[in-house]
């Protein structure tokens, strides 16, 4: 293992948001062999949690869904895919006609039209989320305006629906409408929209071959639709239990869940050669993958 890339929510972190001693532990071990650690978010870098972020071996970060790669010694952005701004006002006049709220992502921070930001309570009852909507965004008095004025290129654009059923209609009518545009999702009410080079697969890439690695020495860990990309791409896919059915799919095989610190499990077995590569075993543990790998 040269490159170890792990999504945050939903993987590394708890559902309390917090990384596990466990997990901290079997990362410590991972970089004292040699193994670059890089988050890989859908968060700006601001917004990963300091203790995650702080981390001494952690030396690159992909963000944003891979908008952004950051070499954090010396704060330099070393990649960035981003969505042109007038081509932001478009997409959000569309999100206009919905029945949902959205913000996006700009020079690192969030950005919510004050109207929608007052709102966040409906469309994020799940405490966690509402509170990091709320203290990671700036409320302005009419985004696209503020899109218009400031005239920059726009990292991400989020929006939360009320309406599941809609979501999921509209996650497929977005891939049509704006082809241009990676179409995500992270948590089970919201829909991401990046630019198409933006995910963390091609950003996975970009980074392996900047530092000069075999693509088949990375691992990639994840649970969510905008995990997919990453997990495909890396030298071995890992998706937590508690992962969408998509990211399973995706993986060579499944860990434990992020409250079960799963990330720090499959790190033990892959040090130790429990975990065959390339076997697809959704809802299986490593133990089970090498079984089935053998049989073949």
């Amino acid at each position: 293992m040269k490159l170890i890339a792990l999504d945050l929510d939903g993987t590394l972190l708890t559902t309390d948001k917090t990384m596990t001693p466990e997990n901290e532990a079997a990362l410590r071990r991972a970089a004292e062999n040699g193994a670059e650690i890089v988050p890989a978010t859908g968060r700006f870098f601001g917004a990963i949690p300091e203790p995650v972020r702080t981390l001494p071996f952690v030396h690159y970060a992909i963000t944003v869904n891979g908008a952004q790669i950051l070499e954090l010694r010396t704060g330099r952005v070393l990649h960035r895919a981003e969505i042109a701004c007038r081509r932001a006002v478009e997409v959000m006049e569309y999100l206009d006609t919905l029945p949902v709220i959205y913000d996006c992502y700009m020079d690192d921070w969030g950005w919510m039209t004050r109207s929608l930001y007052e709102q966040a309570a409906d469309y994020a009852p799940h405490r966690h989320s509402l509170e990091m909507l709320q203290r990671l965004r700036t409320p302005v008095p009419e985004l696209k305006a503020h899109l218009t004025e400031v005239g920059h290129d726009v990292q991400k654009i989020q929006t939360f629906f009320r309406d599941m059923e809609l979501r999921e209609r509209e996650m497929e009518q977005m891939r049509v409408r704006f082809p241009d545009l990676a179409v995500t999702s992270s948590i089970p009410r919201n829909v991401e929209l990046n630019h198409c080079k933006a995910h963390k697969g091609a950003a996975l890439q970009w980074l392996t071959a900047y530092l000069g690695l075999d693509p088949a020495q990375t691992v990639a860990f994840g649970d969510d639709l905008n995990d997919v990309s990453m997990l495909r791409a890396a030298g071995i896919g890992i998706a937590m239990g508690n992962a969408c059915q998509e990211a399973k799919a995706a993986a060579d095989f499944v860990t434990e869940s992020c409250d079960e610190s799963g990330v720090a499990r499959a790190l033990n077995r892959l040090t130790q050669g429990d975990c065959g590569p390339r076997v697809l075993q959704t809802g299986a543990l490593c133990a089970a993958a090498r079984k089935a790998d053998v049989q073949k």
